[in-house]
């Protein structure tokens, strides 16, 4: 992990006056965010403040109208998606993208499929060059399912598990493409409080133990708080206030518009 003062010289992650246009209404108006190595960074905000636009942004799902996107000092704003998943940005999303009729195991294996080196012809022909990569990508895959506790699941069929266990599928699979970023778009949605609590320990191991860095969008306050580094904080398409959990959790402009204040 990089020391602070270093990792706030030189984020993982530089967006810059992001604005991003949609006919007449703006998602993102001249928006910054950044990410620390070796974080977990929060972005949170009302319904409609820009969310899922800021991820959708870096990831090249939507093209910025005006603005920058760094990765490790890049400008990656004009790449396509694939490229900037082979740069490392990988990301999950709010609804589950699993595919049911393949198993836990060959599910992982996609993830890891775009870092294998083998041509058509030797797939077809299953050279032994062939056989290591598959053999590699399946131990990278197992590990992954070893991490997220899934490794006993690795033959089931993914649309046999139930949804906590695949939300923790679809975190496998991510992690399975050897990001140096990924982006969790709302990966509580449908957990009840138990899985919630796991899975904010999964996320801290994910930056702690496994050494990749983190961002966050979820409404789950109180995970949030309990996983996040550092939180920005969006409202109508421009940031509101960035700090850490206690400083977000005491500012004012952000209790108001998103938090809740008392009557």
């Amino acid at each position: 992990m990089m020391p602070a003062a270093n990792a706030a010289a030189a984020p993982l992650l530089d967006v810059s006056a992001a604005t991003v246009r949609f006919g007449g209404i703006h998602a993102l108006t001249e928006a910054d965010f950044a990410i620390a190595h070796g974080s977990v960074t929060a972005l949170i905000g009302p319904n409609g403040a820009g969310k899922t636009t800021m991820l959708n942004a870096i990831t090249g799902m939507v093209p910025l109208t005006s603005g920058h996107i760094r990765l490790d000092g890049v400008d990656i704003a004009g790449l396509p998606p694939q490229k900037r998943a082979a740069a490392g940005v990988v990301r999950t999303f709010q609804n589950l993208e699993v595919f049911t009729s393949m198993s836990v195991l060959e599910n992982v294996m996609t993830g890891r499929h775009a870092l294998t080196r083998y041509s058509i012809a030797a797939s077809l022909l299953r050279t032994p060059g062939f056989r290591r990569a598959e053999r590699a990508c399946r131990e990278a895959a197992l590990d992954c399912l070893e991490f997220v506790g899934l490794a006993n699941e690795a033959d089931t069929p993914a649309g046999d598990l139930p949804y906590g266990k695949q939300r923790l599928l679809e975190m496998a699979r991510a992690l399975a493409a050897d990001p140096k970023l990924l982006l969790l778009d709302e990966p509580a949605a449908g957990l009840n409080s138990k899985e919630t609590a796991q899975l904010g320990d999964l996320i801290r191991a994910v930056c702690d133990r496994r050494h990749v860095t983190v961002g966050l969008v979820e409404h789950d306050m109180e995970l949030v708080m309990a996983v996040s580094d550092h939180i920005t904080v969006l409202h109508f398409g421009q940031p509101l206030a960035a700090g850490t959990p206690d400083a977000i959790q005491a500012n004012p402009d952000v209790i108001k518009a998103y938090l809740g204040e008392d009557d």
